[in-house]
């Protein structure tokens, strides 16, 4: 199977340093434009310089890199897969400029972001439109069209579900029947702001965890046989102390489950497509050291990572996207409550609320760059 549509599929992420001097280069690269100062930006590094300078995102990126390519390959889809950064090599305009040269014209991109919010989907989208410009300013004209929010594909949602049931039974082996469990699923903070304006009609970010979390908790009741409570809580806030971020913190959270007496606590990261730092710090090492001086059993569920279920629904996006553009009605495959995300983003969805006129790609007023000859005039 050849797919007519698109020439190549982009595997695009955050980005993370390779060795300990990467650390600080890379941190500039993430709070560009904020004004903060190196020092503080050496503070922050300390969580990497705990894993060796060396993030594992990385690592992750290419799993999931070879799982695609695999799962593409089995469906007899000869479609090009590529891997391009936000923040640290490779970069993302380098990696179009490296596809448009092997012939794509066309390109998909795959976000490791499930869920509408600035910082998991625009952002995105404003580094897309850069690249584009900027290869524009060379002579190269690329397309590139984004996947749907994945965050209730049955694929993502059956991988979390499989993750908290191992963890729930693994819990429950060391607790037995001590007491209820409960079930804390984990995001990223993001400022009150930003998840005012998230998705096209403001608090997708909050509303869409919340479904995920009611599917997967309700799922793994039933597989487990155990009564479970749960809650949304986040990690990994940056922001300073006077600017609102969403919360409970999931640290407070723990203390506050220890009060209320449950006899232990599953640690669900849906809000993270792989264990990078944000689980392997805020959660495998702060947060358990949390839960262990409050006397609170916890066990962190997986994430999604290269779960078969999650990798299959990957490239049934990919396919359902082709069928789309085939002029094709496909059905949508969702999970929970919520219906399926827009292909396209809407003018005004998730906002920048720093920068509002950033051009952002993949959006409905999105207009393309020209592309231009080395002397800045337009080609004929």
């Amino acid at each position: 199977m050849t797919p007519g549509s698109y020439d190549a599929l982009l595997l695009m992420s955050f980005g993370g340093p390779e060795k300990p001097d990467d650390v600080v280069p890379f941190l500039e690269n993430v709070t560009r434009g904020r004004g903060i100062p190196r020092e503080r930006l050496a503070e922050v590094g300390e969580h990497y310089f705990a894993f060796g300078g060396r993030s594992p995102i990385n690592d992750q990126n290419k799993a999931l890199l070879a799982a695609l390519r695999g799962e593409l390959d089995r469906r007899g889809i000869a479609l090009p897969v590529y891997w391009g950064n936000r923040n640290w090599e490779p970069y993302l305009v380098d990696v179009l400029r490296q596809a448009h040269a092997d012939g794509a014209r066309r390109v998909l991109m795959l976000a490791t972001s499930a869920y509408a919010s600035y910082s998991g989907c625009r952002q995105y989208r404003e580094d897309v439109a850069r690249a584009l410009t900027a290869l524009a300013a060379e002579g190269i004209t690329l397309e590139v069209d984004k996947l749907r929010h994945f965050f209730n594909h049955p694929g993502f949602v059956d991988a979390n579900t499989d993750a908290v049931v191992d963890a729930v039974e693994a819990l429950t082996g060391r607790v037995g029947d001590a007491g209820p469990l409960h079930v804390a699923f984990v995001t990223h903070s993001i400022p009150d702001a930003m998840a005012e304006v998230s998705g096209p009609d403001g608090h997708a970010y909050e509303r869409q965890h919340e479904d995920v979390a009611a599917v997967v908790a309700a799922r793994a009741a039933e597989r487990t046989g155990r009564r479970l409570e749960h809650s949304l809580v986040y990690c990994s806030r940056s922001g300073p102390p006077t600017q609102p971020w969403l919360e409970p913190d999931v640290n407070d959270h723990l203390a506050a489950l220890k009060e209320q007496g449950v006899a232990g606590a599953v640690l669900a990261p849906i809000g993270f497509v792989s264990d990078h730092m944000e689980v392997r710090y805020d959660l495998d090492t702060e947060a358990a050291q949390t839960a262990a001086d409050l006397g609170l059993p916890t066990e962190r569920a997986g994430t999604a990572g290269v779960h078969e279920a999650f990798v299959a629904g990957l490239v049934d996006l990919v396919a359902e996207r082709f069928a789309v553009e085939a002029g094709g009605g496909p059905r949508r495959a969702t999970t929970g409550s919520l219906p399926a995300s827009h292909d396209v983003c809407p003018v005004g969805c998730c906002r920048n609320l720093r920068a509002p006129e950033t051009p952002a790609a993949c959006g409905e007023d999105w207009v393309p760059p020209q592309p231009t000859t080395p002397t800045g005039a337009p080609l004929p």
